[in-house]
């Protein structure tokens, strides 16, 4: 059984939808537009304190979070042990989200710690407050 993961599919990365059919993978996001997905997320992931780090973009960020920390997908965050979820910020708008996670994505590696360590000075594993 496949979850549908809107962002993914809007943001063109199939990585999700691996072995998927395609009219099984449009089924997914049948019906909806970027304006019907309510809140976006832009989170950060470490393997630890001051560790690996993995910034994505999500609508659905309990469930997207959820999938990092089981290795539901192969990728970055299973090859390398990238669980804890150290940082995010809530968006109206996707679009914003994902220009969001672009710019962090290039900053350098000091502000992208700076910034976890604003919002979460111990580096606790946030997951838990989502659920």
């Amino acid at each position: 059984m496949f979850l549908c993961t809107l962002v993914s599919r809007v943001r063109g990365n199939d990585g999700l939808f691996a072995g998927m059919t395609a009219s099984a993978r449009d089924a997914c996001v049948v019906g909806f537009t970027l304006s019907d997905m309510g809140l976006s997320y832009v989170y950060i992931l470490a393997s630890k304190r001051n560790g690996t780090l993995y910034i994505g973009v999500t609508s659905d960020l309990v469930q997207r979070i959820w999938e990092h920390k089981n290795d539901w997908v192969d990728g970055f965050t299973k090859r390398y042990g990238v669980h804890k979820f150290v940082w995010y910020e809530e968006y109206e708008d996707i679009e914003d989200a994902i220009q969001r996670e672009k710019n962090i994505k290039r900053w350098r590696r000091e502000w992208k710690l700076d910034l976890i360590e604003q919002m979460n000075p111990s580096w606790r594993d946030l997951y838990e407050d989502l659920v």
